[in-house]
């Protein structure tokens, strides 16, 4: 029996792309939901085209955030959803929605945490003038970016580079080699 895991989405979802391409009907993991804040996000086409189950969880159709984030727990447990994946959900989880997922909830990162961390790392890097970046797949607490490390793979940089969005797309191949692994 795969192992049942859910996916929460923010954008375009390459990371979700990269664990169903990788990992989801061999046998090991299966993606059994896939969720996001935004009704438009290219991540739920990705995963409807998977045969995955998809809902939006929008912030302004609940009275607060714990409201939403109740009725997006309620739904990944009904899914049987036993590990929640972080890849690019780029809203804050109440205190309650992480401890009642604690230890199978993980996020990738685009720094070399604890170095980075919250928004904009690649920018807070380059300002600080690092010659080494990297992604960071680490498990979810209730601190930013502040979980335990799971893996981290760095890449030298030219410090005095500033083209973000190259920097970026780099990055961005280490994550879709790292998330996979760690879900695995």
């Amino acid at each position: 029996m795969s192992f049942p895991v859910a996916v929460l989405v923010s954008g375009e979802g390459s990371n979700l792309q990269a664990i169903l391409d990788r990992l989801h009907g061999r046998g090991e993991v299966d993606v059994v939901a896939v969720a996001s804040n935004k009704p438009g996000a290219r991540g739920l086409e990705r995963a409807r085209a998977a045969g995955v189950e998809t809902a939006v969880f929008e912030a302004a159709s609940y009275a607060d955030r714990g409201a939403r984030d109740s009725a997006l727990g309620d739904w990944l447990d009904e899914r049987g959803a036993q590990l929640v994946v972080l890849a690019g959900f780029m809203e804050l989880l109440g205190a309650p929605f992480i401890r009642r997922f604690g230890g199978r909830l993980i996020n990738v990162h685009p720094s070399l945490l604890p170095a980075f961390p919250g928004l904009r790392p690649i920018e807070q890097a380059l300002e600080y003038g690092v010659k080494q970046v990297g992604a960071t797949v680490h498990f979810v607490d209730e601190g930013v970016d502040s979980g335990a490390i799971i893996l981290q793979e760095a890449l030298a940089i030219n410090p005095y580079s500033r083209d973000i969005a190259a920097i970026k797309d780099r990055i961005q191949e280490i994550e879709h080699r790292l998330l996979p692994r760690a879900v695995s």
